[in-house]
């Protein structure tokens, strides 16, 4: 992607995170699953990582939540509530912990200390008590500013409103989270989706009168500014948080080491089904005070904490069918139709079985009672049936060997990689023949990546297919308009707005046709390689007329697989067919090439080891822009071995046999007459 397409890509997250912010804190709505919006939120902190010039204010490492809501007076945090960064691993705890020692520069060997506490998901509150009276609550807002909900706090029991121990704080921000147990949402669970939603609204409400009605607890976990607080580490403030009256966690506990963690993690995720409040991870602090001061934060986070989150929620319900769905590649996967149920917030009626394999090792039928664990998937998945509950008339599901489209024989194809017979059973129809495949074919065709032709979604492939407006890609640049203007839902403008955006998009560069064709085993980073190679839309066609494809192993970055996915989509006639109508129908540009007067021309690179300050993409990069290659091997072909640090000692040995140049990161830059 070029700059353009990455900030477009980028702006197109931070705006989804954005909205999915607001209704999350201001419109106490959860249109997303947590695994869904950490995953968005990773990608944006990935891509400013990657690309130093992204920036944006809604962007998660410049913001907290969301702006205060018009409804209530604002009010400044004196110490600003924070964010947590998120593990999802053992491996992510083992960076996290690397991370801390390499700050602090600690031995290996370096025992950290943790407080772990089990993360309610709830609403974030923070109360400040002068000379032990509650004097003012903040809800968290965006992290610098949030809403005075004080009458709406004091409305909780949880919350004391006067502390007389002598050993409380002059002054001090009690933090913790606000949250309805889930008996007592089971009355409330009408108006709002979810124990999250509902204490969130209640809290927000305008008269207290009204939140004093609802059921809302409080759990204590940390402070913000402090005077006079006289304790040196997070667990034995925790405990002070209980003397002081307030409650905490039962679950809380110090631990040491992170397979310690883990196994607390576990044990955790366990009892998680029976607590009368949903959790959704487990925070780990560095226990003691004084290296929490040292550590410090980054961004908007700090380094001392990290939230560990449970991979997903789980819940039983009845499987009412098992459905065979076809995808764009002949694949068929199995689709348990289960009674619908409510899983952390969402309405679930539709589990993947994933594979014939799955099925059979599970031994999931019709009429079982399954457990159904939503891991973020768009789909969730069968964890596993109560075959003691089992209906004794219960018949054991065959698989289709023929495929429930078009009739052709269902076939596991031997995969070349692992050796081995793929899970996955296809429809063994090419071209489009099978009707669900063609359909998912046109869905592929007009995607974003693809043509990405405004206003042409997937429910319209469906609905255009069925009036037999559609049946191949070319029917899309010859649509009968009058006909579409007297369908239901469409009029003479939105007719006119559709014919433009697919006119626009006439005008088609190589790479983005290759990859809209959908040929399996193509992506777009296949699909640019290969228009690097071919050039042109015409010598792209001339493979029709190969016998020969051997040629193409030689583009690095394309393999046998990729090579027998070419051979078989242009061995058929249909496909054929519709690259010769496209072709009258679109203008499609030849691929950009780079000059080929460069520095590095004639010359091949291949790096082994990490390079300093410099990724393996930039470096490739760079090689291209001055008319080199990159290969993927130590062969004869190779001119110069790039090593950095830690390199493959194997590809080194065998370059140096081959009597190959091996050469440096500076080296490598002098050859562009740059320096590191």
């Amino acid at each position: 992607m070029d700059k353009k397409e990455i900030k477009k890509l980028y702006n197109s997250k931070v705006n989804l995170l954005k909205k999915y912010n607001e209704n999350y804190f201001d419109k106490n709505k959860s249109i997303v699953s947590d695994k869904e919006y950490d995953e968005i939120k990773k990608e944006v902190l990935d891509l400013e990582k990657n690309f130093s010039y992204l920036v944006s204010k809604y962007s998660p490492s410049q913001i907290v939540g969301f702006k205060p809501s018009k409804n209530f007076k604002k009010s400044l945090h004196k110490i600003p509530m924070l964010s947590l960064g998120n593990a999802f691993s053992e491996e992510d705890l083992i960076n996290f912990e690397k991370r801390i020692k390499n700050y602090l520069s600690l031995k290996n060997d370096f025992k950290i200390s943790y407080s772990a506490e089990p993360k309610i998901d709830g609403i974030s509150a923070s109360l400040t008590f002068k000379n032990g009276q509650f004097h003012k609550g903040l809800s968290r807002g965006d992290g610098k500013e949030g809403e005075d909900i004080t009458e709406n706090l004091k409305t909780i029991k949880d919350i004391p409103k006067k502390i007389s121990h002598k050993d409380f704080p002059e002054e001090i921000d009690i933090r913790g989270e606000v949250f309805i147990q889930n008996s007592d949402f089971k009355s409330l669970n009408e108006k709002f989706a979810n124990p999250r939603n509902a204490a969130s609204g209640s809290l927000r409400q305008k008269n207290p009168e009204e939140t004093k009605k609802i059921p809302l607890n409080f759990i204590a976990y940390t402070f913000g500014y402090e005077s006079g607080l006289k304790v040196n580490n997070q667990f034995d403030f925790l405990k002070k948080l209980s003397e002081w009256g307030f409650k905490t966690n039962p679950l809380n506990k110090l631990t040491i080491g992170i397979k310690n963690l883990i196994k607390n993690y576990n044990e955790i995720e366990k009892k998680r089904a029976n607590l009368d409040f949903d959790i959704d991870g487990i925070v780990y602090k560095v226990n003691d005070f004084a290296t929490q001061r040292r550590l410090g934060n980054v961004a908007n986070a700090p380094r001392w904490a990290i939230a560990h989150k449970f991979s997903s929620n789980k819940a039983v319900s009845k499987i009412l069918d098992i459905e065979i769905q076809i995808g764009r590649t002949g694949a068929l996967t199995p689709v348990a139709k289960i009674k619908p149920i409510n899983i952390g917030g969402v309405i679930v009626s539709n589990a993947t079985l994933h594979n014939e394999d799955e099925i059979n090792r599970k031994d999931i039928r019709v009429g079982d009672t399954a457990v159904i664990e939503r891991a973020g998937d768009v789909i969730p998945h069968i964890l596993s049936v109560d075959k003691q509950k089992r209906l004794k008339n219960s018949k054991k599901f065959i698989f289709p060997k023929n495929c429930p489209s078009c009739g052709s024989e269902t076939i596991k194809e031997f995969n070349i990689v692992t050796k081995k017979v793929d899970a996955v059973r296809r429809c063994s129809s090419e071209g489009y023949y099978c009707d669900k495949i063609s359909i998912e074919k046109l869905k592929h065709f007009v995607s974003k990546e693809a043509f990405n032709i405004d206003g042409f979604g997937k429910k319209i492939v469906e609905n255009f297919w069925k009036l037999k407006l559609i049946k191949y890609p070319q029917d899309i640049f010859n649509l009968d308009f009058s006909k579409i203007e007297t369908l239901d839902g469409w009029g003479k403008l939105s007719v006119q707005n559709l014919k433009y955006s697919i006119d626009q998009k006439k005008n088609i560069s190589l790479e983005r046709f290759i990859y809209s064709l959908g040929i399996r085993h193509i992506g777009l980073e296949n699909a640019k390689l290969l228009s690097k190679h071919f050039v042109s839309f015409s010598e792209l066609k001339n493979l029709s007329k190969k016998t020969n494809y051997e040629d193409l192993l030689n583009i690095d970055g394309i393999g046998e697989t990729q090579v027998n996915s070419i051979k078989s989509f242009f061995s058929n006639e249909a496909n054929k067919r519709v690259l010769n109508e496209l072709e009258k129908v679109l203008l499609i540009k030849d691929a950009n090439l780079i000059s080929d007067d460069g520095l590095l021309k004639n010359k091949t690179f291949l790096v082994t080891g990490t390079l300093d300050g410099i990724s393996r993409a930039e470096v490739k990069s760079l090689i291209e822009e001055n008319s080199g290659k990159t290969i993927s091997s130590v062969s004869k072909k190779l001119n110069f071995l790039i090593i950095g640090e830690k390199p493959t000692k194997k590809k080194v040995d065998y370059a140096k046999q081959l009597e190959i140049k091996v050469i440096d990161q500076a080296e490598f830059l002098k050859m562009l007459n740059k320096t590191s």
